[in-house]
């Protein structure tokens, strides 16, 4: 559960960095698609699993230091990247936007239509397996 949460925060991130790189329709469809659908999926696929709630002392490794160490750092080293390479960068817009809903909607119809449904169908099966999963785990305490 803490990790779907946390994917919420990368995820809105990314969203995060679209704006920054002016791609104001990616950055919603990243907010409203990826964060408001995909991650209520993953929830609602782990809530039909069943899975233990609480610590599990197997997982639990004892270095949550190290660990903060290492993502605070990764998270510095990202902003001072992220900063410096757009430092001196100016975008030009005039033209048609990279991020705008019309070049992102030919660039899907016409180059991604099969990955997109693939995915489609790959959450779909996902979300179906959960449900049988429990269904059958019901189906044997009875």
């Amino acid at each position: 559960m803490h990790a779907a949460l946390w994917l919420v925060v990368a995820l809105g991130g990314l969203a995060v960095e679209y704006l920054l790189l002016t791609a104001e329709f990616i950055a919603w469809v990243q907010v409203l698609i990826y964060v408001g659908s995909v991650v209520v999926l993953l929830l609602f696929g782990l809530m039909l699993t069943k899975a233990p709630i609480g610590r599990s002392p197997d997982a639990d490794s004892g270095n949550r230091w190290a660990a903060l160490a290492v993502a605070v750092a990764a998270a510095a080293t990202l902003v001072t990247v992220v900063i410096d390479a757009f430092r001196s960068t100016w975008l030009d817009l005039d033209g048609a936007v990279q991020g705008s809903a019309e070049v992102t909607g030919i660039s899907l119809f016409r180059h991604w239509v099969l990955p997109f449904e693939a995915l489609s169908v790959l959450l779909l099966a996902a979300l179906v397996g959960a449900i049988v999963l429990s269904r059958i785990n019901r189906g044997r305490e009875r």
